[in-house]
């Protein structure tokens, strides 16, 4: 069951989380944060985190009792969580420096009064080291974090990935543009069809385009020009995961867009691993892995495989 935490720069607006609590050496010493996209609140990592219970709770060799905690929460604006009371002084929405800075709050909190304070140690100099499970935007949020914060970050599992540095409709041709040629369309699309694609994901997926979370990410293009690039301090772990573009193409053909799957597989998949490509590069190689195709998985991969997500995350944690 999730519980409510209220930040101290934010008293009135509580945040819904929920915490598995950790055993042995590494619950001391880090703890595993799940980190939301845009759509899917934080019961959707419930399934993946009944898979590692259940194999923590097999396994009878010792390894099973050597794990951090878990923390799922919903942000500000998201799920059961208040809107964000800096939405009042930044026009109606926040941005992700905002949403980074109080995740930041948020793990120290729950470190300090939900792990150490319950273990009866003395947590005031002491922060966990983070590994961060995410999807969609929230591995942006993820990988920003870990920019802004050098060597907090000790892993990160990225769950296809929003594509940071694009609006999306500028991966598909423009109709109107003088170089524009109608016989390059796949053989299932016309001129038609990529116009409606375009107006489409420009009112879903466009930075600019509304949100439930009041969450502006109009200037996350530029703070993340590069897929492949800074590096991140320390050279966390990191595993990236992609959608499998048949599944992907085929949901984008079923969804009320109505994309034609050759659309979606000239356009969009190929750039987008592209971009899941140079995610590895962000740390050491020997560190990296990647990018994996998440068999049968659209891009909610902890919905569609909660199995494949769950050891995905053991084998990070069996590399700290």
């Amino acid at each position: 069951m999730s519980e409510t935490i209220s930040l101290p720069h934010k008293p009135n607006a509580p945040l819904s989380y929920r915490l598995v609590p950790g055993q042995g050496p590494l619950s001391t010493t880090h703890l595993v944060v799940y980190l939301n996209g845009l759509i899917a609140p934080q019961s959707g990592w419930n399934a993946t985190i009944e898979y590692l219970q259940q194999r923590w709770g097999e396994e009878k060799d010792g390894q099973g009792a050597n794990h951090p905690a878990l923390l799922t929460y919903d942000r500000y604006g998201q799920g059961e969580s208040a809107r964000d009371p800096a939405d009042d002084q930044h026009g109606g929405s926040h941005d992700i420096k905002e949403i980074v800075a109080d995740l930041h709050v948020l793990v120290r909190e729950i470190w300090r009064t939900k792990i150490k304070n319950a273990s009866g140690e003395d947590a005031a100099d002491q922060v966990p080291k983070l590994v961060f499970v995410s999807n969609s935007i929230g591995c942006v949020i993820g990988r920003f974090y870990a920019e802004t914060y050098p060597g907090s970050v000790a892993a990160l599992l990225f769950l296809d990935s929003n594509i940071a540095n694009s609006d999306l409709v500028s991966l598909f041709p423009d109709p109107d543009s003088p170089t524009f040629d109608p016989a390059s369309l796949p053989a299932d699309s016309t001129v038609e069809d990529l116009r409606r694609t375009r107006a489409g994901y420009a009112a879903h997926f466009e930075p600019s385009a509304p949100n439930p979370e009041h969450f502006d990410r109009r200037d996350i293009a530029s703070l993340l020009p590069l897929s492949d690039a800074p590096a991140l301090g320390e050279h966390p772990w990191i595993t990236v995961v992609g959608h499998d573009w048949e599944t992907f193409a085929d949901e984008g053909l079923r969804g009320s867009m109505n994309v034609p799957k050759g659309l979606t597989n000239a356009y969009v998949n190929p750039p987008w691993a592209r971009y899941n490509e140079g995610l590895a590069r962000l740390t050491s190689a020997d560190k990296a892995r990647g990018p994996v195709i998440a068999t049968g998985c659209g891009h909610f991969i902890q919905k569609d495989d909660p199995a494949l997500v769950a050891e995905l995350t053991h084998e990070l944690l069996q590399k700290l």
